[in-house]
């Protein structure tokens, strides 16, 4: 009788051994305060006394990328998903007051291509170096029969720390000012009508964008989530952030109520300069400005809320931001968004 083996399965048990050899110099590269030991142990250790926590609560965050992923596998673009990755992870921690500490990743895949898989680790070391955070483990899932020839799944995991007093949301009001942090373009989100637009037309994704002069659809559209971790870590400890919102999944009326307290709402004045893919997608799809305002970020990645505007804005500035008055929290519940039929003109 013929001996089978994992690998006449579907399984190559010495490409997944090739792949955590190729990526531990990179989890290597990210490490900081606080952990302990590497990658290749049952689980990862990190101590919160050594990062120089007192009081410290734990705040966690689960995300992945999405179907940007299927516009990564169609065009061998895997350098930037990682970051994406990272991003949608890191993101949300911060807007709670936490300090990004480590991530861990899960990769699946129907039969693993060791140079691609370590294409987008590499983009997931980076992310995690772009946000001071350590990458201290993971897993790779070899699932032939699960995923058709080349395509892959991504999700991340990351926990971060804040002191207990520190906390947001916190004391936000009527009258506060709402900032907004621009984004770098379509970020990870809604990119199922993003692909759904581009199929009604005669592009490809090498094709010359025509929301973009010099670059092509797909170097648009792979443009990586921004990390907002030192700029708004930086405005928080200045004493000056009371709360934020992450601009993902649901856009500016999803996320914004999210970090509002019960009978308070905000009125944002538009139009706001935003890159020009969105008025793209809105003309070509036909898509209304709220569809537009409800699923994607719209140039806005990030917004906070601060009672400073002019003291919260230079402290932006000095980090590298270019940040606008975006409205004020009212105290009638409810996101009012002024000057839409201008937003995508």
């Amino acid at each position: 009788m013929t001996s089978v083996t994992y690998r006449d399965a579907g399984v190559d048990i010495e490409a997944g051994d090739a792949l955590v050899e190729a990526i531990k110099p990179l989890a290597k590269a990210t490490t900081r305060a606080g952990v302990l030991g590497g990658i290749g142990g049952f689980g990862a250790l990190f101590d919160l006394k050594a990062a120089g926590f007192v009081d410290p609560v734990l705040v966690s965050t689960t995300d992945g990328v999405g179907t940007k992923l299927k516009i990564a596998i169609d065009t061998g673009i895997h350098e930037f998903v990682g970051i994406d990755l990272v991003a949608m992870c890191v993101n949300d921690l911060i807007v709670q007051g936490a300090t990004p500490l480590f991530f861990l990743d899960y990769f699946a895949t129907g039969a693993l291509d060791v140079a691609a898989a370590t294409k987008v680790i590499a983009g997931i070391a980076e992310g995690c170096k772009l946000a001071g955070c350590a990458l201290v483990g993971g897993e790779t899932a070899e699932m032939p029969g699960m995923y058709a020839k080349g395509d892959y799944d991504l999700a991340g995991f990351s926990v971060g720390a804040a002191e207990r007093n520190s906390l947001l949301p916190a004391d936000v009001a009527a009258g506060d000012a709402i900032l907004a942090l621009p984004s770098a373009g379509v970020h990870s989100n809604g990119f199922s009508l993003v692909r759904k637009i581009i199929s009604n037309t005669n592009l490809g994704w090498e094709t010359p964008a025509p929301f973009a002069s010099g670059r092509t659809v797909a170097e648009v559209l792979m443009e990586p989530t921004r990390i907002y971790v030192s700029s708004v870590l930086a405005l928080h400890k200045a004493g000056l952030l009371k709360g934020a919102a992450h601009i993902t999944g649901g856009g500016l009326p999803g996320n914004l109520p999210r970090v509002l307290p019960e009978g308070l709402g905000a009125r944002l004045t538009g139009p706001w300069t935003m890159p020009a893919v969105f008025a793209w997608l809105a003309r070509t799809g036909n898509v209304a400005p709220e569809e537009m305002l409800r699923v994607f970020n719209c140039g806005v990645g990030m917004t906070l809320i601060v009672t400073d505007a002019e003291a919260a804005i230079a402290e932006l500035r000095a980090a590298g931001e270019e940040p606008f008055l975006l409205g004020y929290v009212t105290d009638t519940p409810g996101i009012v968004i002024e000057g839409t039929e201008k937003l995508f003109a």
